[in-house]
Protein backbone atom coordinates (compact mmCIF):
# COMPACT_ATOMS: atom_id res chain seq x y z
CA UNK A 1 0.00 0.00 0.00
CA UNK A 2 0.70 3.43 -0.90
CA UNK A 3 0.31 5.50 2.06
CA UNK A 4 1.52 8.73 1.10
CA UNK A 5 3.56 11.13 2.80
CA UNK A 6 4.13 10.89 6.97
CA UNK A 7 3.95 13.18 9.49
CA UNK A 8 3.68 13.49 13.20
CA UNK A 9 0.57 15.73 14.12
CA UNK A 10 1.56 16.83 18.26
CA UNK A 11 -1.06 19.11 20.24
CA UNK A 12 1.34 21.28 22.11
CA UNK A 13 0.15 23.46 24.73
CA UNK A 14 2.20 26.54 23.35
CA UNK A 15 2.38 26.92 19.67
CA UNK A 16 5.12 29.80 19.73
CA UNK A 17 7.42 27.58 22.46
CA UNK A 18 6.67 24.24 20.32
CA UNK A 19 7.81 26.45 17.31
CA UNK A 20 10.92 27.69 18.24
CA UNK A 21 11.99 24.71 19.98
CA UNK A 22 11.58 22.76 16.22
CA UNK A 23 13.53 25.53 14.47
CA UNK A 24 16.19 24.48 17.23
CA UNK A 25 16.25 20.91 15.75
CA UNK A 26 16.54 22.76 12.32
CA UNK A 27 13.18 22.26 10.97
CA UNK A 28 11.26 25.29 9.54
CA UNK A 29 7.96 26.56 8.79
CA UNK A 30 6.18 24.83 6.04
CA UNK A 31 2.48 25.27 6.08
CA UNK A 32 -0.24 26.84 8.56
CA UNK A 33 0.02 29.95 10.68
CA UNK A 34 -0.64 30.74 14.17
CA UNK A 35 -3.67 32.18 13.38
CA UNK A 36 -4.59 29.23 12.37
CA UNK A 37 -3.34 27.68 15.69
CA UNK A 38 -1.12 25.07 13.67
CA UNK A 39 2.03 25.06 12.10
CA UNK A 40 3.68 22.12 9.52
CA UNK A 41 7.13 22.47 10.60
CA UNK A 42 9.63 20.33 7.76
CA UNK A 43 13.27 19.67 8.14
CA UNK A 44 14.41 17.47 4.80
CA UNK A 45 11.85 14.81 4.39
CA UNK A 46 10.43 15.04 7.79
CA UNK A 47 7.38 16.14 8.41
CA UNK A 48 6.09 17.25 12.12
CA UNK A 49 2.71 19.22 12.67
CA UNK A 50 2.12 21.60 15.79
CA UNK A 51 -1.69 21.83 16.72
CA UNK A 52 -3.15 23.75 19.62
CA UNK A 53 -6.29 23.38 21.09
CA UNK A 54 -7.31 20.77 18.11
CA UNK A 55 -7.14 17.38 19.72
CA UNK A 56 -6.28 15.47 22.26
CA UNK A 57 -2.85 13.24 21.94
CA UNK A 58 -0.42 12.82 19.04
CA UNK A 59 -1.72 11.27 15.39
CA UNK A 60 0.51 9.79 13.35
CA UNK A 61 -0.96 10.97 9.97
CA UNK A 62 -0.24 9.73 6.11
CA UNK A 63 -1.55 11.91 3.15
CA UNK A 64 -2.40 9.71 0.05
CA UNK A 65 -1.20 11.44 -3.14
CA UNK A 66 0.70 13.95 -1.47
CA UNK A 67 4.93 13.67 -1.16
CA UNK A 68 6.86 15.31 1.20
CA UNK A 69 6.70 18.71 0.21
CA UNK A 70 2.93 18.64 -0.20
CA UNK A 71 3.05 17.71 -4.10
CA UNK A 72 0.57 15.88 -6.00
CA UNK A 73 1.79 12.20 -6.86
CA UNK A 74 0.22 10.58 -10.23
CA UNK A 75 0.77 6.70 -8.50
CA UNK A 76 -0.87 6.39 -5.09
CA UNK A 77 -3.39 4.87 -3.50
CA UNK A 78 -6.83 6.43 -2.96
CA UNK A 79 -7.92 6.30 0.51
CA UNK A 80 -10.91 4.57 -0.15
CA UNK A 81 -8.46 1.36 -1.58
CA UNK A 82 -6.85 1.49 1.52
CA UNK A 83 -9.66 1.83 3.73
CA UNK A 84 -11.38 -1.38 1.91
CA UNK A 85 -8.04 -2.97 2.55
CA UNK A 86 -8.11 -2.34 6.23
CA UNK A 87 -11.58 -3.41 6.37
CA UNK A 88 -10.95 -6.63 4.44
CA UNK A 89 -8.56 -7.29 7.06
CA UNK A 90 -10.71 -6.85 10.07
CA UNK A 91 -9.25 -3.41 11.30
CA UNK A 92 -11.82 -1.55 12.97
CA UNK A 93 -12.18 1.99 11.58
CA UNK A 94 -13.13 5.23 14.19
CA UNK A 95 -13.86 7.50 10.91
CA UNK A 96 -14.56 6.20 7.74
CA UNK A 97 -14.36 7.92 4.18
CA UNK A 98 -17.84 7.84 2.06
CA UNK A 99 -16.73 5.35 -0.45
CA UNK A 100 -19.09 6.23 -3.17
CA UNK A 101 -17.39 9.93 -3.45
CA UNK A 102 -13.99 10.51 -5.12
CA UNK A 103 -10.93 12.47 -4.22
CA UNK A 104 -10.63 14.26 -0.67
CA UNK A 105 -11.84 12.28 2.43
CA UNK A 106 -9.88 10.70 5.58
CA UNK A 107 -10.47 7.26 7.93
CA UNK A 108 -9.15 6.86 11.12
CA UNK A 109 -7.93 4.05 13.18
CA UNK A 110 -5.99 3.21 16.19
CA UNK A 111 -2.80 0.70 16.04
CA UNK A 112 -3.09 -2.32 18.81
CA UNK A 113 -1.27 -0.04 21.44
CA UNK A 114 -3.91 2.61 21.23
CA UNK A 115 -2.14 5.11 19.11
CA UNK A 116 -3.87 7.37 16.77
CA UNK A 117 -3.28 6.77 13.00
CA UNK A 118 -5.23 9.39 10.53
CA UNK A 119 -4.82 8.73 6.97
CA UNK A 120 -5.74 12.10 5.10
CA UNK A 121 -6.23 12.40 1.19
CA UNK A 122 -5.86 16.01 0.03
CA UNK A 123 -6.49 15.39 -3.97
Amino acid sequence: MKLGAFSASLSVKDLATSKTFYETLGFSQFAGSMEHNYLIMKNGNALVGLFQGMFEGNILTFNPGWDESAQKQDNFDDVRAIQKHLKSNNITLLTEVDETTTGKGSCMLQDPDGNMILIDQHV
